[in-house]
């Protein structure tokens, strides 16, 4: 068997489906992530290489998901608009990275297991 140092470190990517209400996973964190740390929607769209509109789309989607908005926005004018994470969005935010990290450190021996019993994988794939 080859050598496992070849293999990219893993990366686990949770998704929280809540019924047909909401999915939430590491797309929305980190649009989240991003408009708390640039201020805009747009801003963090193109960060991620999305379209306003497709970023706005996923805001309204938490927004009305959400018992309260996640994401508060301005409209542009004079002063220019912007947007901030709400209380509330820093919070679902927050859970959510922990929620991820303690299911990395919970299962870190079975993600291990599963690391070393990949096959080798031809160049390019």
């Amino acid at each position: 068997m080859a050598d496992r140092d070849d293999i990219p470190p893993v990366r686990l990517k949770l998704r929280l489906v809540f019924g047909d209400r909401l999915t939430l996973g590491p797309g929305k964190a980190d649009l989240l992530e991003r408009i708390g740390a640039l201020g805009s929607i747009s801003a963090a769209g193109r960060a991620m290489g999305m379209s306003y509109r497709r970023a706005w789309s996923l805001v309204e989607e938490m927004n009305a998901a959400f018992g309260h908005a996640v994401v508060q926005s301005t409209r542009g004018g004079p002063q220019g608009g912007g947007a901030h994470l709400t209380p509330e969005g820093r919070q679902v935010l927050t859970l959510y990275r922990e929620l991820e990290d303690r299911t990395a450190e919970a299962g870190a021996d079975q993600i291990v297991a599963l690391r070393g019993m990949l096959g080798d994988m031809p160049q390019g794939k």
